[in-house]
């Protein structure tokens, strides 16, 4: 009942804020430059609220989708997975084929494996002939990956169609849990006419949040709001968005959609949408059945989100949204508050340049004195702030959610202007997953370091010499550059970045046994990469560090065969080993050790009890050591 009433308080004080902000206090006598920016101001403000609505809507009407069941006389139909490749290594293409061979089915003839290389690769068409699986090749391809799998449909014939892109790995029940979803029992059941299921976006790999902010133990992945919350919650008005890999579709639903659009950057989503208005629902399942690479560095993670703001922007106008009559009123809604969120970027820098300007230049924006301000802003503002931290939940909160929207503002808003008004870039440009940070990452943070010295500076020039009650007036002012300030840090944290390790490390649960002794251990093997495992040992058991070792590792679906050098040697029962499958049959097991399920390293909600402010001061310290331990370091 309490939540309601806040709920309820959120939206009417909100409005009611909106209100009162259009009709009074908009700068219409200031100068020419502060009406356009107050006008700018309350409509960005408009849309964060509204966005807020759309989430409580969402939120409030969601019912958890009915999930299949399973019974012995349900006929699995034949299935295509596509492989989409472009320029990716063949190691990491290796991995992805992999699992797909080990993707549990009824009847295992019946799953048809295709690589798609739009390149005519040599190595590739050798990877497939060794994996035993089909070869697409597309040369002179100009439509990247929509052509890529436009060009493949041809070629198979499959009822149920999976994609996935290169470094997507799916785990072996990704058939098994989202085919089920296709069979006509469910559609009667559920009322539903399937056109495709998405499951969430997961990553085995840090993103720059994790990383950067030594936060890979505290926070989930930066996409995984959306991938586990937001586009869970679209399912109910059957509007999941096809975020471009880990999805089984129908192939009727692909063919009465017109393939894959070739006429923007995120076919993906567009096709997802057409799919939609031809009459077809859309399913997004909680669970991650697959798990990829993220991008770790500046340069390919602002491309990447540059790619996805202009294609947003071009499938929008292709869409035609408002007058698309394929669409129902809540699928609308949906889309569009997708399309906004792009614009959340400039109303981000709205916010902070606001304070500043008025600090520096007495450049008002608001019209308004203190107590009315207190009295219009602070019921809704409260109880806003309150309501979208119980919709986040325990994956994000608003805090982080303005720090993402600042580190990416800076590299969005001239693209998502740029693309609205018509000056367009076609060009499809594949994320590279395995750049590192390096030194140059520091260069993108120019604009966040002004940012942060500009409000630096208002904020010691506003509340320089003021005492008593001109610090309580100013209290609003110096409350919004004090979070800018938080904001601004973070950002530029994230840019100096830390030294990435050189693999990445997986925690499994699993036997261990090492030849030569009689040691079992099946709940410590610290951790496990492709080429090195971690275990704690009886004080009983030696290692030589010249010997070379038989060791394996068994969990309860895989057995690996590997070879083994104790590489070094941390307490008397804990060791670190060099490794190597004996052959590929068992190379292939470990993989799939490391690879079939989530890593459970990474953590899949926000640790509660860490505050913002906590993690700030743990940077700083740690950033400090690190100076301190270089400083050391020289003075020797």
């Amino acid at each position: 009942m309490i939540k309601k009433i806040c709920y309820a308080g959120a939206i009417i004080c909100s409005i009611i804020y909106i209100m009162w902000r259009g009709l009074f206090t908009l700068p219409l006598a200031q100068s020419v430059p502060e009406v356009i920016y107050g006008l700018f101001l309350w409509l960005s403000e408009i849309l964060s609220i509204t966005t807020a609505f759309v989430l409580i809507w969402n939120k409030k009407t969601f019912k958890e989708p009915l999930k299949p069941n399973i019974i012995s006389t349900d006929i699995f139909p034949d299935v295509d997975i596509l492989i989409a490749t472009h320029n990716e290594s063949v190691s990491l293409l290796y991995k992805t084929i992999n699992a797909c061979t080990f993707l549990k089915y009824p009847d295992k003839h019946k799953v048809h494996i295709y690589l798609c290389d739009d390149k005519n690769r040599p190595e590739m068409k050798m990877l497939a002939e060794k994996f035993k699986i089909d070869y697409i090749s597309l040369a002179a391809n100009r439509h990247a990956k929509a052509g890529n799998f436009n060009h493949a449909l041809q070629h198979s014939k499959s009822p149920l169609i999976a994609t996935f892109d290169a470094d997507m790995i799916p785990y072996s029940d990704f058939l098994m849990t989202t085919v089920p979803y296709f069979f006509k029992r469910y559609a009667a059941l559920a009322r539903k006419k399937v056109g495709f299921v998405q499951t969430p976006q997961s990553f085995y790999n840090e993103d720059i949040f994790q990383h950067n902010l030594y936060a890979d133990h505290v926070i989930p992945n930066e996409q995984d709001f959306f991938s586990r919350e937001v586009n869970v919650l679209n399912s109910r008005h059957n509007s999941a968005v096809y975020t471009g890999s880990n999805t089984l579709f129908l192939r009727t639903a692909i063919e009465e959609a017109g393939g894959f659009p070739t006429n923007t950057l995120t076919e993906d989503f567009q096709l997802g949408a057409q799919i939609n208005s031809c009459g077809y629902d859309s399913i997004s399942t909680t669970e991650p059945m697959a798990s990829g690479l993220t991008p770790t560095d500046a340069e390919n993670i602002f491309k990447q989100r540059t790619r996805w703001a202009r294609g947003m922007i071009q499938s929008m106008k292709n869409l035609h949204l408002l007058s698309n009559k394929g669409l129902s009123w809540p699928q609308k809604i949906i889309y569009l508050n997708g399309y906004l969120y792009w614009w959340s970027f400039l109303g981000r820098l709205l916010f902070i340049f606001a304070p500043i300007l008025f600090a520096l230049f007495d450049f008002r924006v608001v019209n308004t004195n203190f107590w009315l301000l207190l009295i219009f802003w602070i019921p809704g503002y409260g109880l806003l702030t309150f309501v979208k931290h119980d919709l986040s939940g325990n994956i994000t909160n608003q805090r982080w959610g303005e720090i993402q929207e600042l580190f990416f503002a800076p590299y969005l808003i001239l693209p998502v202007i740029l693309e609205t008004i018509g000056i367009k870039n076609n060009q499809f440009k594949v994320t590279k997953k395995n750049g590192t940070s390096n030194k140059k990452d520091v260069l993108y943070a120019i604009p966040h370091i002004i940012i942060l010295l500009l409000t630096l500076v208002s904020l010691i020039r506003f509340n320089y010499g003021k005492f008593g009650s001109e610090i309580l007036y100013g209290s609003v002012i110096t409350f919004w550059l004090l979070n800018n300030l938080i904001n601004a840090f973070f950002a530029v944290l994230l840019l100096i970045g830390k030294p990435r390790q050189t693999a990445q490390t997986f925690y499994v649960s699993g036997v261990v046994k090492i030849s030569g002794t009689e040691f079992y251990n099946e709940t410590e093997i610290c951790y496990l990469t492709e080429s090195k495992i971690r275990v704690k040992v009886p004080s009983e058991v030696v290692l030589v560090p010249e010997e070379c070792y038989q060791i394996v590792i068994m969990t309860s679906r895989y057995t690996a065969h590997v070879r083994a050098h104790l590489d070094k040697q941390y307490e008397t029962n804990d060791l670190l080993m060099d490794i190597e499958a004996i052959d590929e049959k068992n190379n292939r097991q470990l993989l799939q050790i490391l690879h079939d399920g989530f890593n459970k390293q990474l953590p899949l909600e926000r640790n509660q009890w860490l505050t913002t402010f906590d993690l700030l001061f743990d940077n700083i310290n740690r950033r400090l050591r690190i100076l301190n331990r270089i400083g050391k370091g020289r003075g020797k």
